[in-house]
């Protein structure tokens, strides 16, 4: 005997669905895009809802495979018990019909119809388990199905067995009752008589499939609870994790605003404990290596302060005797009167490093105030030129002014803004290797902008960021014209701050450097959106200003 597995639904065919078009998919694309990116963004933000994430898909995963495996196992253990009790209540009824039908030896016998209604009447009566009896022919000349008003078809594939000779079993859903039940249809042949019989006996499986419904809906409310129990666990467990965690980030956070003082509690012996304990460790040192830099920092600049205020003194003695030799050089012999005039030289720059010190002081302690007017910039602009003309002249550099035709008046302080375009443009002629400079003033309804832009030796990559620092130089080595001190751009820098301004620089090898000055038109502003762009073009233009 053989058996025959239950037959699958033939999928349905049908014209296929138009296409959607790509606009409305392209549209919809971008609204899930854009309701999805704050949950992607607190997703990737917080660590507690990605370990509480992988907790859930992790254990919910589990859930579904147990839950598949277990109503798999008991789906397969309930029918294979019924099948058992099924095929032997089968070979029974067929061992009876066997006896009754012994005496026919034709189909076509008139009485052979009324003995198949008796014997299957008996047979329903005398089962507990099957619900319809199919009797008929191996030909199918008579057949009688009880009871007469079911829809008691079988599949052709369990016909072809049974009229095959062998006994089969196959799970169909019938319309035996109201509605549409699932059955095991057991079909068995009698060939031992004069007419060969088939004998088809249908058992109704509502038990089991209660049964299977009740366990999968269980498993569904266990599993899901247990889901919910394993992700609220993991988010209790890892906020005693993340906690500590984010603690030590607000208290950094706080550290890097300055508030030395701020430190993690700490609770327990356990690891994080010791993780409080190292932090808070670390930094009590940066608070003491704050502090002492801050000390040393400020004796540097109360010693550069008194150093300076107290060189004026003897240096006033040694200018009077300085310009007392000066003023009778021609007195002297040759050597005298040389060391005379480089005693005169040397002096100049020492007085002009002093202040340059006490200008720095100042900036320091906070004493630096503005004392501003409405002033037209372009006379200051062209008398500080001018006064390069001799240096530009000697170092083969042509100064070009570029200005707008109407007057650029901004509220400044005079005497400060005049060392800022000094040293740019005193800076730009030194470095220009004989090149063209170019001086640009540019306004619009909030700023004025001056840049100063040579075409030397350039700045390397990561120098622009250290021009403005304090006796910093991009080429020690160079013969300079001018001996300065390395201060100059770093107090050009302090009085654009002291503006509410920006002093900016940008260079490359070969190609020159760009200086950038950008000033608010009143006092008390901000200088925002310069009118000069911080660029290398030959030609910088403004972008809303007028010539």
């Amino acid at each position: 005997m053989s058996e025959e597995t239950p037959l699958e639904g033939e999928e349905a065919t049908g014209d296929a669905a138009p296409r959607p078009s790509r606009r409305p998919r392209s549209r919809a694309h971008r609204l899930c895009k854009r309701l999805a990116r704050p949950v992607v963004e607190r997703f990737r933000a917080s660590l507690q809802l990605r370990v509480v994430t992988a907790t859930l898909a992790a254990s919910a995963s589990l859930v579904v495979i147990f839950g598949f495996v277990v109503a798999a196992t008991v789906t397969n253990g309930l029918l294979s018990d019924q099948r058992e009790v099924s095929v032997q209540d089968a070979r029974d009824a067929a061992v009876t019909l066997a006896d009754n039908l012994s005496d026919y030896t034709s189909p076509r016998d008139a009485a052979l119809s009324n003995a198949f209604s008796t014997y299957l009447t008996n047979l329903l009566d005398q089962t507990n388990s099957a619900t319809a009896y199919t009797l008929s022919t191996s030909d199918g000349t008579v057949a009688q199905t009880r009871p007469v008003e079911a829809d008691t078809t079988v599949s052709p594939e369990l016909a072809d067995s049974v009229n095959g000779g062998y006994m089969a079993t196959q799970y169909q859903t019938l319309s035996l009752d109201d509605g549409e039940t699932p059955y095991l249809v057991v079909g068995v042949p009698i060939d031992n008589l004069a007419v060969e019989y088939e004998l088809y006996a249908y058992y109704p499986l509502t038990n089991q499939n209660e049964a299977v419904n009740l366990l999968r809906t269980s498993l569904v409310v266990a599993g899901g609870t247990l889901v919910l129990l394993l992700g609220v666990i993991a988010g209790l467990v890892t906020r005693l994790v993340v906690s500590p965690v984010r603690q030590a980030a607000a208290t950094a956070h706080r550290l890097a605003a300055g508030l030395l003082h701020e430190r993690m509690a700490v609770r327990g012996k356990d690891d994080l404990a010791r993780l409080a304990g190292s932090f808070n460790l670390m930094a009590a040192n940066l608070q003491t290596q704050i502090r002492r830099l801050e000390t040393l920092s400020v004796m540097q600049r109360r010693f550069t302060s008194d150093v300076s205020h107290e060189l004026r003194t003897p240096l006033s003695t040694i200018r009077m005797a300085a310009d007392l030799l000066y003023a009778g050089r021609e007195d002297f012999d040759e050597p005298t009167r040389r060391s005379t005039e480089l005693l005169a030289t040397e002096l100049n720059r020492f007085e002009d490093l002093l202040s340059e010190l006490l200008e720095i002081s100042r900036f320091d302690s906070g004493f630096a105030q503005l004392d501003t007017e409405a002033v037209d910039l372009e006379p200051i602009v062209a008398e500080v030129i001018a006064g390069f003309s001799a240096l530009a002249e000697e170092c083969g550099v042509e100064i070009e002014l570029d200005a707008p035709s109407h007057h650029v008046v901004a509220e400044v302080d005079v005497p400060r803004f005049t060392r800022i375009v000094r040293n740019l443009v005193g800076n730009a002629i030194e470095h220009a290797e004989a090149r063209p400079v170019t001086v640009t003033i540019r306004d619009n309804d909030t700023c004025v902008a001056l840049s100063v832009r040579d075409r030397g030796i350039g700045l390397k990559p990561g120098e622009a960021e250290r021009v403005f620092d304090r006796f910093w130089r991009a080429d020690p080595s160079r013969n300079r014209k001018t001996g300065g001190t390395g201060l100059g751009l770093a107090i050009s820098s302090e009085d654009a701050k002291l503006h509410n301004g920006t002093l900016q620089a940008v260079g490359e090898p070969g190609r020159g450097t760009l200086f950038l000055l950008t000033l608010p038109l009143q006092k008390g502003n901000r200088a925002v959106n310069s009118p000069i762009a911080l660029a290398l073009d030959d030609d910088e233009g403004d972008s809303d200003g007028s010539r």
